[in-house]
């Protein structure tokens, strides 16, 4: 799968408040109209950790590509 763009992928957490869950950030991103990739990326995050800031969650899915 292609990378998404952390950029992108904050655009569309933009306005979240953290720390943020797994769940949280995946329905948050919907509500916002992020497209597959970046929701395909998100729900591939670990269920048991809470991401503190956008950074948290950028190195997280860094992990998984």
């Amino acid at each position: 799968m292609a990378k998404a763009n952390p950029v992108e992928i904050q655009k569309n957490l933009k306005g979240i408040d953290y720390p943020a869950s797994k769940e949280k950030l995946v329905k948050h991103a919907q509500k916002q109209g992020a497209d597959r990739k970046v929701l395909s990326l998100l729900e591939q995050l670990p269920d048991d950790e809470e991401f503190d800031n956008p950074t948290d969650v950028n190195k997280a899915i860094g992990e998984i590509e």
